[in-house]
């Protein structure tokens, strides 16, 4: 045959396969009657494996792809499901009842100290609230938990260093709401007291993210790194020691806030270097402009539990723009993940996604539906 006979005939073949594929999906309505009638649940995992293994029994050589279909197949018939029956209530309604903007934004919990990169995210994203300082990621979110700050700015990510690793461990144990988030452009410079030469400079002070932002220029310049609570931390150290030999790595803003002397500008690897924060909140807000969700959640020991998931972004066309896996405390290689996509959860087939996950995924959690500032 032919590459176009060839082609003619899966024409042919496809004109067969999706009538057949709608008459399957207007079972799974049926099957949706059925369930609420009797009250069972959506999910049904060993009819599921069931079916999955006879397929790829059936299929021979194409077993493994077979499965895949069917797969793919059965999870959109569970999403059909959950969308006719109003899977995910609770969330639907808690998402319903969130106002758009945090009633108070006076008093956030950042990181470090004045003149901190975290100051400057907050001041761009709040810029008449007033900054509580903190020395560790871990009293931002206990200050949030507490009310003593009404929300909470963190780093996640850095261009070059990658995830704040802490960060997100302590997101996935709180579980507060991502209200707001922005990108900074961080630029690093060397800064030291007042009238020290750069040439006896031989320890830098910094907080490891910078310090391994700007590893090129430690190691080319024979310097030693010692790590510091914070950039802005860092700066006022080096300004109350007031030695020769010693400088900090921090933004200019911190250099000149503690009046030090800048030996070298944007000393970091990357031109192109940028750092992502997160406002965390106790309540749920959504501005109608939202077009970043969060979510986290585990996954169930089966083969190809995570590819299902994924699958599922894709069929709806949402672009992911962030994963990451943290092992949950206590048990033995077991993993929660983080997810973060493009979307607005006021699109019926968005909010119906996230329900039905909501339904199926151990340890769900809707995190929040935000914009982003760039």
């Amino acid at each position: 045959m032919t590459l176009e006979e060839i082609r003619k005939e899966i024409d042919r073949i496809d004109a067969e396969l999706l009538p057949l594929f709608m008459k399957r999906m207007d079972c799974a309505k049926q099957v949706a009657a059925v369930k609420k009638e009797q009250g069972l649940p959506v999910f049904n995992s060993s009819r599921e494996q069931e079916i999955l293994d006879r397929i790829g029994s059936l299929a021979g050589e194409y077993g493994g792809e077979a499965r895949l279909l069917y797969s793919s197949m059965m999870d959109m018939s569970r999403a059909l499901q959950y969308n006719l029956l109003g899977g995910g209530g609770e969330l639907r309604e808690t998402i319903r009842k969130a106002g758009e903007a945090p009633e108070k934004a006076e008093k956030i919990a950042c990181l470090g100290e004045s003149g901190s990169f975290s100051n400057e995210a907050l001041s761009l994203l709040y810029p008449k609230a007033s900054p509580q300082f903190y020395q560790g990621f871990g009293g931002i979110f206990a200050a949030v938990a507490s009310g003593d700050a009404d929300l909470g700015i963190l780093p996640v990510e850095n261009s070059s260093a990658g995830s704040v690793s802490e960060v997100y461990d302590l997101i996935l144990k709180y579980r507060f709401y991502i209200v707001n988030a922005a990108t900074l452009h961080v630029h690093h410079c060397l800064a030291a007291a007042k009238k020290v030469d750069v040439r006896t400079i031989g320890t830098v002070y910094s907080h490891p993210q910078a310090l391994s932002q700007c590893s090129e220029y430690i190691t080319k310049n024979d310097l030693r790194p010692l790590p510091c609570s914070n950039t802005a931390t860092a700066a006022q150290m080096v300004a109350q020691r007031q030695e020769a030999g010693i400088a900090a790595i921090c933004s200019e803003h911190a250099a000149n806030e503690y009046k030090l002397n800048i030996l070298d500008r944007d000393i970091q690897n990357s031109s192109n270097n940028c750092t992502r924060f997160v406002v965390i909140s106790r309540k749920l807000f959504i501005p109608d402009r939202a077009q970043k969700i969060s979510l986290c959640f585990s996954l169930l020991h089966k083969t190809g539990t995570l590819y299902s998931v994924l699958a599922r972004f894709a069929a709806l066309g949402l672009n992911l723009t962030k994963m990451e896996s943290r092992p949950i405390q206590d048990k033995n290689f077991e993993y929660d993940f983080y997810l973060d996509f493009t979307g607005n959860v006021r699109e019926d087939a968005t909010l119906n996604l996230i329900c039905s996950l909501h339904e199926e995924l151990p340890r769900f959690s809707f995190l929040g539906n935000y914009t982003e500032c760039e």
